[in-house]
């Protein structure tokens, strides 16, 4: 069981990734786009600003999962490295508990902004509602769940082993 669940969870974190670094390159190439056609054209796309930001904001809450599962969340290192390993299990019990209950908020408010705007749209992109940029606070807060029960099954701690 344990090894079907890390499994589904490396799955979902790379397809997490994956989405965050098309994202990322959607961002980039309409960056590219606007200086051109604001600066060289002369004749700005009122609509590349708001498809930035659009792909921004799913940028960052798929690229969350994989932070999650790394382990690079709030953590009390001082804590951490002194205590025996009883302890520290008992923290990361702690923390994971501790993340769960802010990624609930998230979801739980994200889908609630998401349903209130799905009936305004974007400005300069009327035929977009506004549930597809808010829909993504619960979407990479359902794979933020995955990872960090994926980081208490599997702990990695790579922030800690590489910290001065």
């Amino acid at each position: 069981m344990k090894q079907a669940f890390l499994k589904f969870e490396r799955w979902t974190t790379g397809f997490s990734m994956l989405v965050a670094c098309l994202m990322l390159v959607v961002a980039s190439t309409l960056g590219m786009f606007q200086i051109i056609t604001r600066f060289v054209l002369e004749q700005p796309a009122e609509w590349s600003e708001i498809l930035i930001r659009l792909s921004l904001i799913w940028m960052v809450f798929m690229g969350i999962p994989a932070a999650f599962r790394q382990g690079a969340m709030v953590s009390v290192d001082v804590l951490y490295r002194w205590s025996p390993p009883r302890i520290r299990r008992v923290l990361d019990w702690l923390v994971c508990l501790a993340a769960l209950a802010l990624i609930a908020v998230i979801v739980w408010w994200g889908w609630d902004y998401s349903l209130r705007g799905r009936v305004q749209s974007m400005a300069g992109l009327e035929s977009i509602s506004m549930f597809w940029g808010y829909v993504a606070m619960p979407v990479g807060g359902m794979f933020c769940v995955i990872g960090i029960i994926g980081n208490l099954i599997d702990p990695q701690r790579n922030e800690l082993e590489t910290a001065q």
